[in-house]
């Protein structure tokens, strides 16, 4: 929907044509309309079976959706279009026109749409309309199109057809949904008639203007992966001819999404770029920048994320793991988010901050008295603050925390009205530790929600708890090496180590030991990585700015702090100690390299990583192959020699590269490949012929790289001592334009084969790593979906999409079913393995 149409009349809307396969999605938007939807308090079934997977699950239907069905379907419904316009909705990455976002409790949205669609003849327009939600179109007035299914973040499709007279039609569109928490709210009109349509902006805009905004929000970008005590600077891709006011705020991704600047420029024209000189030396963070483009109803939004550094060195090391632990609480007190874990930290420090302290704890109870979603990941410090420091705290916010505490639901059998999710790997862990920990603290009181007593409430949790572990125990973790819900599960895990009875608090121990193992390995100077069971964008670029990777600064001693307080401060204020050698296994010494395997999660995430010195390899192989994926990040290489320094490869989820589903442009896969894993070479198989986008990419983390280096199929990198190499059969091309330029190379085609390569050393050694990879054979066969690479010297490793790896012709199935990593290579071990790595 780019091209623009014949107009009519010389002071007619800016116009554009859209023809068969193409979607329209130029409108003028309202304000969001948006009100408290929770419907009846009842009990929901309990379908938690303690067999986690990835992805959405089904739960039934919750009170506000059963609600929601019974009241808004059908129900009359005026066409309104006196509402001013907020925005518009301009062609671009996106073929949907789509408001998708978070609600932490039930919530009733919509907006209005209009637009006008010309004919010179009365015709029936065809079309598709797909949507999560639910939407009625007016034409002209009449109502035409009422498609209501309302799946909760499930697409529907129905044809329609709307009778347009010869000349201008006025279309009025409502959208609406009912958000529980994560919701995909979005709806696509596509084209199906041969004929086109000219499709008119209803605003006082020429056609220039238009197409500015259009242009500058759909190229739009940081100019830096990361801004180290550096100003904002934000590149468009193009210039527009006039002045245009820019309004910015940079908005933090914690669960409070804390506004953390705010800033109103100019765009001067003829200026590709614009400068925030006011937005530097925020709090450290990979956080939103929410852009306006434009004033009232000429404007544009558009939300796109960058990081913000102090500064990329690490820190400089304490040399005991008391030592950094206390360093860490400091940090936290003074810098820590607006969470409860910054007032354990104060506690543990002594930094006295009044009035953060009491904005903190209303924050805090406001979000559990409501019910939000995610309140039971604040419910637990909350429960810890309450157990180890109430005779320091006023009597008055005592009472309040036990009364906030009696009155939550802590669970489905309790009656309720909200969207918390119960059902995730890490929702369960945390509900259970929350009813658990109330009811030791409070054995006596009466819990409102259930009727129960603590004591009651503290048994049922131990019960449950136990179920848990024997899942976690005997498969592993789903979300396995998640830099986002690794965090979510210390929460739960550290306050049963501290405060649970003995036999669960070894229990919980064990299984902090197995994931602190598990970031050692896949951690490389200070910054986790690696293949990971749930991703988000907002993890994958932030480097050391994850919330994850705190911890592994404390435990190792290398690395960053940051705001993240969710668990660290439970961390650092426990008598937790990792196990001694995970140090070395995070920081390999010069010339030693390794592999781990190990299977982690019920659908079997069977992991291999491989690392050296400056180099680290991951993967998931052989993992739901062909199948729609969800946040799966199967195939990570990481350098040492920048924080942002990391590269990957996925089949983009959605349009938008700066958008947020599951999977996304970056996150996850539309379609997940075969992969396979051989010590320091990764093959990956991609088959997405019935896909939405026929073609995949790799991620390029820029910033990082001190060399970038392309030849025939070859993307090399370089990254201080450490180096990789990524190969496509179809060809890559380097995006040079747009929202991922510079960042982005795509290789075009439905089936493909791809190469991940690593290795380390001087300048030499990165010659010789060249050198190696022009000797290297690598070809696919598209028919037989065969995908084999020999290296100068080696045997041929064959990955077949059917029958999976084999190397020199001998079948290489992975046999490491077990949750528990396993060194099958470690070159400073004697016996460890009769093949090394290749390249390193």
């Amino acid at each position: 929907m780019k091209t623009e149409c014949i107009k009519q009349r010389d002071d007619m809307a800016p116009a554009y044509s859209v023809a068969e396969g193409q979607t329209i999605t130029a409108w003028a938007v309202s304000g969001l309309i948006a009100s408290y939807f929770p419907g009846e308090p009842a009990p929901a079934e309990d379908r938690v079976n303690y067999r986690f997977i990835n992805g959405f699950v089904d739960v039934g239907d919750l009170p506000c959706r059963k609600a929601f069905w019974s009241t808004m379907v059908g129900r009359p419904l005026s066409p309104d279009t006196s509402w001013p316009t907020e925005s518009l909705n301009l062609p671009g990455s996106n073929r949907r026109v789509e408001f998708t976002g978070f609600w932490h409790v039930p919530t009733h949205l919509r907006r209005w749409l209009k637009g006008t669609f010309r004919t010179e003849t009365a015709r029936t327009l065809n079309l598709k309309l797909k949507t999560c939600g639910g939407v009625r179109i007016w034409v002209n007035g009449q109502e035409e199109v009422r498609f209501e299914p309302f799946k909760r973040n499930v697409e529907s499709a129905t044809d329609i057809s709307l009778p347009l007279k010869a000349g201008d039609n006025q279309i009025l569109v409502h959208t609406e949904d009912l958000a529980e928490r994560d919701t995909t709210w979005f709806f696509e009109l596509e084209m199906l008639d041969g004929d086109p349509l000219c499709v008119l902006l209803p605003v006082s805009l020429d056609q220039d203007e238009v197409r500015e905004l259009e242009a500058l929000a759909r190229g739009v970008r940081p100019a830096r992966d990361v801004f180290v005590n550096q100003p904002l600077e934000i590149i468009f891709g193009t210039a527009p001819e006039r002045d245009l006011p820019v309004e910015i705020k940079v908005v933090g991704h914690g669960h409070e999404r804390p506004v953390l600047a705010h800033s109103r420029l100019t765009l001067k024209a003829h200026r590709g770029s614009l400068t925030a000189d006011d937005i530097c030396g925020i709090p450290d963070g990979y956080h939103g920048v929410h852009m306006t483009i434009g004033s009232g109803p000429g404007s544009v939004t558009r939300v796109i994320d960058a990081g913000f550094m102090s500064s990329i060195s690490p820190l400089p090391s304490e040399t005991s793991l008391a030592a950094r632990k206390r360093q860490a609480l400091e940090y936290s007190a003074r810098f820590g988010a607006n969470r409860v874990g910054r007032l354990i930290a104060m506690m543990e420090t002594g930094h006295h901050d009044q009035e953060s302290f009491d904005r903190i704890i209303e924050a805090t109870l406001a979000s559990i008295d409501a019910r939000e979603d995610c309140s039971d990941f604040i419910m637990v410090p909350l429960l810890w603050l309450l157990g180890a420091y109430a005779d320091r705290m006023p009597d008055a916010v005592v009472d309040r925390i036990r009364h906030s505490v009696r009155s939550y639901r802590y669970w489905v059998d309790e009656p309720g009205n909200d969207a918390m999710w119960f059902w995730s790997e890490n929702h369960v862990l945390c509900f259970h530790t929350s009813q658990l920990l109330a009811g030791l603290l409070l054995p006596d009181e009466v819990f409102s929600a259930s009727g129960r007593t603590g004591r009651q409430q503290a048994e049922i949790a131990g019960e449950r708890l136990g179920r848990w572990f024997d899942s976690v125990e005997a498969h592993g973790l789903a979300e396995w090496n998640s830099a986002a819900y690794y965090p979510i599960d210390f929460i739960g895990l550290l306050a049963l180590e501290r405060w649970a009875e003995t036999a669960m608090s070894a229990r919980a121990r064990a299984q902090i030991d197995l994931i602190f193992r598990m970031i050692a390995l896949h951690t490389l100077a200070g910054v986790p990585a690696g293949s990971q069971g749930r991703a988000y964008d907002k993890e994958l670029r932030a480097g050391p700015l994850t919330e994850l990777a705190p911890f592994a600064q404390v435990a190792f001693g290398t690395g960053w702090l940051n705001n993240g307080v969710a668990a660290l401060t439970m961390f650092c204020a426990g008598g937790y100690e990792p196990p001694a050698d995970l140090a070395e296994l995070a920081a390999l010494t010069r010339a030693r390299s390794i592999e781990a395997r190990y299977s982690q999660g019920l659908e079997s995430g069977r992991l291999v990583l491989f690392k050296n010195e400056a180099a680290q390899l991951s993967t998931v192989v052989d993992h739901k192959t062909g199948q729609k994926g969800h946040q799966q990040h199967v195939l990570d290489i990481r350098l040492a020699g920048h924080p942002m320094a990391r590269l990957w490869v996925n089949h983009p989820g959605e349009d938008d590269p700066w958008g947020n589903q599951r999977p996304s442009y970056w996150a996850g896969n539309g379609i997940l490949p075969r992969v396979a894993q051989h010590r320091d070479v990764a093959l990956l198989i991609e088959d997405t012929s019935d896909a939405r986008h026929a073609w995949t990419h790799a991620y390029i983390g820029r910033d990082g790289l001190d060399d970038l280096i392309t030849e025939d199929k070859w993307l090399i990198a370089r990254s201080g001592r450490g180096f990789s190499a990524l190969w496509a059969s179809n060809g890559l091309e380097l995006i040079t334009d747009g929202p991922t330029a510079g960042r982005e190379a795509r290789s075009y085609g439905p089936l493909s084969g791809w190469a991940g390569i690593v290795g380390c050393g001087n300048g030499d050694a990165f010659k010789a790593f060249i050198e190696r990879l022009r000797q290297t054979t690598v070809s696919f066969d598209p028919g037989l979906r065969r995908l084999s690479l020999t290296p100068p010297g080696g045997p041929a490793i064959d990955l077949s999409y059917v029958d999976g790896l084999s190397i020199g012709g001998e079948a290489r199935p992975f046999t490491h079913d077990q949750p528990h990593p396993i060194l099958t290579h470690d070159s400073a071990a004697s016996g460890a393995g009769t093949d090394g790595p290749f390249y390193s």
